[in-house]
């Protein structure tokens, strides 16, 4: 037991060097570009910067784009086995805000660092078109993931493994119902204006509470919030008494 245990501990410190080695090169990269422009930026550069070498960071990019719009490939997995773990009483809604609202945590603490991504995105459009490629595949692979916990069995046409499944388009997903094709979209939207929401205000509640508000409004409906009053902060929420 003694043997497995140090096993597994091995691995995980292995596993969270990984993390930090690749968070590393991606945020050295970013800082790079966001001064000199992506096309201006080598992958020596970047090692150097990360203090790694250009081998390495072969390790974990398969090119010099992939370390902007890859930032961490392995969110998606975990979103989706956390949806697959979720416990049977939580609605499909409320499996993915959890699930979302545990990764976005992640992006708070990094802000600063995915702020200036979305700057070198938006003067590098073939980045911006890769990212939203990709951004793409995972929501299918997410809509793929709410299908099966909806219907197991795929009785309804919902399953079909839940991997990515190359370019993609509307042939491909026609076994996907839409239901979970709806939520897996939203759900991208709601991390968006949740993301967007937060760097405008500047609100006092953290990014996964602002997220979960947003899930809370899609949850009622989206009905008209009521007018804000002197007592009502700028989030919406209303103050104690």
């Amino acid at each position: 037991m003694q043997c497995v245990t140090n096993k597994g501990a091995g691995a995980g410190l292995r596993e969270r060097k990984k993390q930090a080695t690749r968070a590393a090169l991606s945020e050295a990269a970013v800082r790079l570009a966001a001064e000199h422009g992506a096309e201006n930026v080598t992958v020596e550069a970047i090692s150097n910067a990360a203090g790694v070498s250009p081998r390495t960071f072969f390790n974990y990019f398969d090119s010099h784009d992939d370390v902007f719009v890859m930032m961490d490939p392995d969110v998606g997995e975990r979103v989706r086995r956390a949806i697959r773990d979720a416990p049977a009483e939580l609605s499909p809604l409320d499996a993915v805000r959890e699930a979302m609202a545990a990764e976005l945590a992640e992006v708070e603490r990094r802000h600063e660092v995915w702020s200036l991504r979305a700057k070198v995105f938006q003067k590098s459009p073939h980045l911006l078109a890769r990212g939203l490629g990709l951004h793409m595949a995972e929501e299918r692979d997410l809509a793929r993931t709410i299908a099966r916990r909806i219907d197991p069995d795929g009785r309804s046409g919902q399953g079909g493994p839940d991997v990515h499944g190359g370019p993609g388009g509307p042939c491909e997903d026609a076994d996907i119902e839409l239901y979970p094709r709806l939520l897996a979209a939203v759900a991208g939207t709601a991390a968006r204006v949740a993301i967007e929401h937060w760097y405008a205000h500047s609100p006092p509640l953290t990014f996964p509470e602002i997220f979960r508000d947003v899930f809370t409004h899609l949850s009622a409906g989206l009905p008209q919030p009521p007018a804000q009053t002197d007592d009502r902060p700028s989030d919406g929420r209303t103050t104690e008494t």
